[in-house]
């Protein structure tokens, strides 16, 4: 299944300083930038820090190797958006440099650009969820359910033979990006998500 990636998202030309550079050089390039941060360089351009409004408020040094957060926390441009948004939650970030093969910075990605995702128009929705879901990931046709997006919230409703494949549908759909919700009006013809269990007894050997 086809997923946006960091790539077609992030800022190129990115603002960035070295080592060396003073708070003051720091505090004018965020200013006049309109930005909230800037990944710190070596000489190879590899992301070797990240100073922030937060870095820079927190404390008064004189230079960008002593204020930044370090190791820096990057992304590889073929990443998710998914990917992205997991990881700004679990490291409490709000932007992520973004590097190549080689580990040199190619872009950056915010936030907010993440939040454009969810303006995926809801028409868009819907064809990703039947051409990607339904008939790539399921093998199924794309109208094998009514699928509805409003607002980048899914409803799928219909019939299908198996309760696992009513189960996948959905899983995946919530996957697809810009889906907001998922709506499950599914019904099924066979229950195969049912274990039964059955217990060994060594009596019941003759």
């Amino acid at each position: 299944m086809k997923h946006m990636i960091i790539g077609g998202l992030m800022t190129s030309g990115v603002i960035s300083v070295v080592p060396s550079t003073s708070f003051r050089e720091i505090a004018k390039l965020l200013a006049e930038h309109d930005i909230t941060g800037v990944p710190v360089l070596d000489e190879d351009d590899h992301v070797v820090g990240v100073v922030s409004e937060s870095d820079l408020l927190a404390r008064h040094e004189l230079s960008a190797r002593d204020l930044m957060t370090t190791p820096a926390i990057t992304i590889h441009a073929e990443e998710t958006v998914a990917d992205a948004g997991r990881l700004m939650v679990r490291r409490g970030v709000e932007r992520l440099p973004v590097v190549d093969v080689e580990e040199r910075l190619v872009g950056i990605v915010s936030r907010r650009d993440l939040l454009c995702v969810y303006l995926r128009p809801d028409a868009e929705i819907r064809r990703r969820v039947r051409e990607d879901v339904l008939t790539d990931a399921m093998d199924l046709s794309g109208d094998a359910v009514d699928v509805r997006v409003l607002d980048g919230v899914v409803t799928l409703a219909g019939r299908l033979r198996r309760h696992s494949q009513a189960q996948m549908l959905v899983e995946l759909a919530e996957r697809v990006d810009g889906v907001v919700a998922v709506v499950d009006h599914l019904a099924f013809l066979e229950d195969d998500t049912r274990l039964t269990s059955s217990i060994w007894n060594p009596h019941d050997i003759s």
